[in-house]
């Protein structure tokens, strides 16, 4: 498929990936005809931008350090019809990308999500890396109640409606989980798709910390998880609260009813605070859920102004073009 009248611009957050870069770059130009790449350097003391910039890529630069304030800048700056996001540490198969885009306009999906696949050497990922994205997957997939393959993955393909109605408020490699819970609350039209994954190269270095970010990450989903389902986070409290008041209180009641005196008023007053506590943590739960529909219809809102990308609608003319006025051969 030409589709010679789509503007695709890919997004290659950077940082210190001079080891890298430019073959990124090159395979992404090699498969994705017309595409126009941009490069964020993100605090570099590298030749990361240079390197880049050679291999044929646009080079911006984000002075504010963590990958979510390059997402947000580029997504703000950037105008096309797709968006690819890939990291620059040549670890993803840039080949899978006519496919992704391809799945996309088929669709057409707002969401393609590059699903990590390691190859024969089976190292890829480094240690606790694949357990603990198994682990996150799962707690989203509770949460919100939807199946999550790989929800960390940094290779994905937008459309124009999901990148300009998504907020972006996450300042670092907590990224993609907020991209993946986006794409979950609106739920847009979502598909994934089987990418390589394989060591970095020679002389490049990993930027993730693996506890570190993974505390960061859980904190995002639990934050995340409050407000889109504040009954269920805030119920959860308040029925504790009610349990452990009746549990205080039966025993002073039912010695009320035998002795007529209630020689532990502290203990009561504990209870009816438990059950007063309770009884609030249930109605902010209830009042934040009517905001959060509020908050919810308005996103849609912003995301209908927006028309679909499909293949239907653009047809080979022969005709080359960049981010704003090209296209691929797919």
């Amino acid at each position: 498929m030409d589709s010679t009248e789509l503007r695709i611009a890919a997004v290659v957050p950077c940082h210190n990936e001079e080891a890298s870069v430019a073959k990124v770059v090159a395979d992404l130009l090699a498969a994705v005809p017309g595409i126009v790449v941009y490069v964020y350097d993100n605090l570099s003391t590298d030749k990361t931008a240079e390197r880049a910039r050679e291999a044929g890529a646009i080079v911006r630069h984000e002075y504010t350090k963590g990958k979510g304030n390059v997402v947000r800048r580029a997504f703000a700056d950037i105008e096309a019809d797709v968006y690819l996001m890939i990291d620059g540490d040549d670890t993803y198969e840039a080949s899978a990308a006519p496919l992704m885009i391809k799945t996309l306009l088929d669709g057409p999906y707002d969401h393609v999500l590059g699903v990590r696949r390691q190859d024969e050497s089976g190292s890829a990922y480094r240690a606790g890396h694949e357990t603990g994205n198994k682990v996150l997957n799962g707690v989203v997939g509770k949460v919100f109640g939807e199946n999550v393959e790989d929800m960390l993955s940094g290779f994905r393909v937008f459309s124009r409606r999901f990148v300009k109605s998504f907020p972006a408020v996450s300042r670092e490699f907590e990224i993609e989980t907020e991209l993946t819970v986006h794409s979950l609350h609106l739920r847009v039209p979502r598909t994934a798709v089987p990418v390589g994954f394989r060591d970095r190269p020679a002389g490049s270095e990993s930027k993730l910390r693996t506890y570190h970010d993974g505390f960061k990450i859980l904190a995002l989903i639990i934050g995340l998880a409050r407000h889109e389902r504040p009954v269920a986070f805030y119920g959860l409290f308040g029925t504790l609260s009610w349990l452990v008041s009746i549990i205080l209180s039966v025993p002073i009641v039912v010695e009320f009813y035998n002795t007529g005196e209630v020689p532990r008023f502290p203990t009561l007053f504990l209870a009816f605070t438990l059950l007063l506590l309770g009884s609030l943590a249930w109605t902010a739960g209830l009042i934040l859920d009517g905001i959060r529909r509020s908050r919810h219809e308005a996103a849609r809102l912003v995301y209908l102004r927006y028309s679909a990308v499909s293949a239907d609608e653009h047809r080979p003319n022969g005709n080359g073009g960049d981010a704003r006025t090209g296209g691929a051969g797919l």
